[in-house]
């Protein structure tokens, strides 16, 4: 399960960089920022919950 967030967040990232690079995706970047952070939280909260 922690392997699926992390390569989704990757994913996430991936996009935001390709968002923020190229002008006219700026939409882009921050969806994909925004998801980004919705999966580590997410990832965390499910973490700390095994524990």
């Amino acid at each position: 399960m922690l392997r699926i967030l992390l390569i989704i967040a990757i994913v996430w990232l991936v996009l935001s960089v390709i968002g923020f690079v190229v002008k006219g995706l700026l939409w882009l970047g921050l969806i994909a920022l925004v998801l980004f952070l919705a999966t580590s939280v997410w990832g965390w909260v499910k973490r700390s919950s095994q524990n």
